[in-house]
């Protein structure tokens, strides 16, 4: 009774979303307080050496724990055009766009039935994202171009919202991707006028 009051007491001095380093810092053996606070389900491991204090602060959003897993990071792709109304089909993957090096297929995370996916990009092209909240998110016309350049492609790009984009804006940040970026927004913006 007494060590799960411990634990409850150290768990109330860590954030919702904490590192094992930030375990250290409020117990002195940390390794057997995350084994006790996991077994019993107080906490919920994320990845290697990051957690959830589910028990005394709920389950953050998706966003919020994919730009927690790999700082500096934010939202882009499909899944932000869909939070900006661009696309009507809801993403089962959530990109998260970082300048961490640790990314790939093997360090993708499932949460709540989601699948965060890590892409790296170069620094000149981390820009164009804003502070929503507990996270930071591509703006509209920036998760188009990021969309472009990682996936290289749009599903159902026929049935995007293009009139709600800035076009100045896009065409502005265009110029800092690969020219096939640009070759592959005309196409579209193209096609989406023509319909």
């Amino acid at each position: 009774m007494v060590s799960e009051k411990n634990t409850i007491r150290r768990l109330s001095e860590l954030p919702i979303l904490f590192r094992k380093p930030d375990a250290e810092k409020v117990a002195p053996h940390t390794a057997a307080f995350l084994s006790r606070a996991l077994q019993k389900g107080l906490v919920h491991r994320l990845s290697r050496g990051n957690y959830i204090n589910s028990l005394l602060k709920g389950f953050p959003a998706i966003e919020e724990v994919a730009c927690f897993l790999k700082p500096p990071a934010y939202i882009s792709c499909e899944w932000a055009l869909n939070r900006h109304g661009i696309i009507i089909q809801a993403p089962s993957v959530c990109t998260v766009v970082t300048l961490s090096g640790s990314v790939g297929r093997a360090k993708d995370v499932e949460y709540q039935g989601v699948t965060l996916e890590f892409s790296k990009i170069a620094p000149a092209l981390f820009f164009g994202f804003v502070r929503h909240e507990t996270f930071w998110i591509a703006g509209a016309e920036k998760a188009l171009l990021d969309t472009l350049y990682l996936h290289k492609t749009i599903p159902a790009s026929d049935e995007m919202e293009t009139d709600l984009l800035d076009s100045e804006t896009l065409w502005r940040m265009a110029e800092k991707y690969p020219a096939s970026v640009s070759r592959r927004l005309s196409e579209i913006l193209t096609y989406s006028s023509t319909y």
